[in-house]
């Protein structure tokens, strides 16, 4: 291995050192705060926008919520998002394909989100990068959609085998798709026996009542 190589690898780990320790900042937040903060994940297209729009339609009248969104340019996703009646910020990283913790902390003093509250992070649309930066979230959650080939989990294994939840969207496009949803569970269990699956179309609102559950239990 060449020297440029070795400087390379060292300049990795330290940004990634620089980062855990803004990430560890922005936990202990969220903690003494009671906010249930999440880190949405997924290739461009999956859904993740539409379904946070039906997920504060569905809580916002029982439960503090709020977004950071992530992109690489425009607003229209926090526009989106501040439709629906939730305070939303909006961070274009620009040449940059992940949010990192600094940016987290520094939306989140802007934002300030209320205690007992959910704190949406929607991720630049990344399988990659997103995977080894750690927010300060108390997990991360991938979403996938059925318009997407099924073997995503075994050609992005770090990403799922870092998120803890699998949101199989748009399961209302099913009959139209040759998409298998068993083997791709399967692969995705493959990677992760311990991730958690949940199949939702956010049009229909099949499955919903799943994912509105499983935020009310973690946010206990």
């Amino acid at each position: 291995m060449s020297d440029v190589d070795d400087r390379l690898i060292k300049l990795e780990m330290d940004v990634l050192a620089a980062n855990d320790k803004v990430a560890a900042e922005n936990r202990n937040y969220f903690a003494e705060h009671n906010i249930l903060a999440l880190n949405l994940v997924s290739s461009p297209g999956s859904g993740k926008t539409t379904l946070l729009c039906q997920t504060i339609d569905a809580l916002k009248n029982e439960v503090p919520l709020m977004v950071i969104e992530g992109d690489q340019q425009t607003i229209n996703d926090a526009e989106r998002i501040r439709a629906t009646g939730c305070r939303a910020i909006q961070i274009n990283t620009g040449e940059n394909c992940h949010l990192d913790a600094e940016m987290i902390k520094d939306a989140s003093a802007k934002l300030v989100p209320e205690d007992n509250s959910i704190l949406f992070i929607e991720n630049v649309g990344n399988l990659v990068c997103p995977a080894a930066f750690d927010l300060g979230e108390l997990c991360k959650v991938v979403v996938l959609s059925v318009t997407e080939g099924e073997d995503k989990p075994l050609k992005y294994p770090y990403m799922f085998n870092a998120s803890k939840v699998m949101i199989l969207t748009k399961i209302d496009l099913l009959p139209y798709l040759n998409f298998d949803v068993e083997k791709c569970k399967q692969y995705a269990k493959q990677v992760n026996p311990d991730i958690e699956i949940i199949e939702l179309s956010s049009t229909t609102g099949k499955g919903m009542e799943k994912w509105v559950n499983w935020l009310k239990s973690h946010r206990k």
